[in-house]
């Protein structure tokens, strides 16, 4: 039995060895790392295929540039006995954020329960009015709030809540095209690691590109398992290359 594990043994051996000296072996892991980073390349012309100034602008009709604005209405307290309770019959009306109108309103219902759908995510105001209370006028901006409530109070004025914060749209659409960027240029330097172990000229500078397009991570995880087989066949067959070639 020992002799036929250590004959096992040098049969892969031998067949390492065998097939480290042919170049057709560089020549597969060159192709496999070149179609892994392709795949990466592909995936960031994905992430970068909408027009960051059309997202900015809204031109872009898409469910995720549009939000359900909703909340309940209930009545202030009073000398901490009553109040705090759903109000009915209070309007509700969306306006642009400078007061225009936008046509678009509601009335709570005997929950003190309101819904506006489908506003455009940007910058607005909501108007509350009811008769004998004061005027309620929240700025926001649909989508930063799950739901909005807001408490009505006895009078002839008018309350202002300001609940619109900074907007990340502009840092949310520079992160992902920076992201897609940067995918792109780590899949353009696997296809050149993959390039450089066909040419058989510098192994360190193979190696290299290839690990960094590792990182393309085309097709979530068939394109790196593609690059590190062949980064695995490469290695191989270092022995092949002209340059740079690693020895132990």
């Amino acid at each position: 039995m020992v002799e036929q594990d250590d004959t096992s043994g040098i049969d892969i051996e031998y067949f390492l060895e065998d097939i480290s000296m042919e170049s057709s072996t560089r020549v597969v892991g060159a192709v496999l790392i070149i179609i892994g980073s392709i795949l990466g390349v592909q995936l960031g012309i994905l992430l970068i295929s909408v027009d960051p100034d059309e997202i900015l602008s809204g031109s872009v009709d898409s469910t995720e540039q549009y939000s359900d604005v909703s909340g309940i209405v209930i009545s202030a307290l009073s000398d901490n006995n009553t109040g705090g309770d759903p109000v009915e019959g209070v309007k509700v009306r969306l306006l642009f954020e400078d007061g225009s109108t936008t046509g678009k309103e509601d009335f709570t219902d005997s929950n003190g329960r309101f819904l506006i759908p489908e506003v455009r995510r940007e910058p607005s105001l909501l108007s509350f009015t009811y008769p004998g209370n004061n005027t309620t006028k929240v700025y926001f901006t649909p989508g930063d709030n799950a739901q909005i409530i807001v408490t009505i109070t006895p009078g002839d004025g008018e309350n202002i809540i300001d609940l619109s914060g900074e907007s990340y749209l502009g840092q949310s659409v520079l992160i992902a095209t920076t992201i897609a960027i940067l995918t792109i240029i780590l899949g353009l330097a696997g296809v050149y690691g993959g390039i450089e172990a066909y040419r058989g000229e510098s192994y360190r500078r193979s190696w290299w590109f290839s690990f960094l397009g590792l990182w393309s991570r085309g097709m979530i995880f068939i394109g790196p398992l593609l690059i590190l087989i062949g980064m695995g066949l490469v290695t191989l067959s270092k022995e092949q290359f002209s340059a740079d070639a690693i020895r132990e």
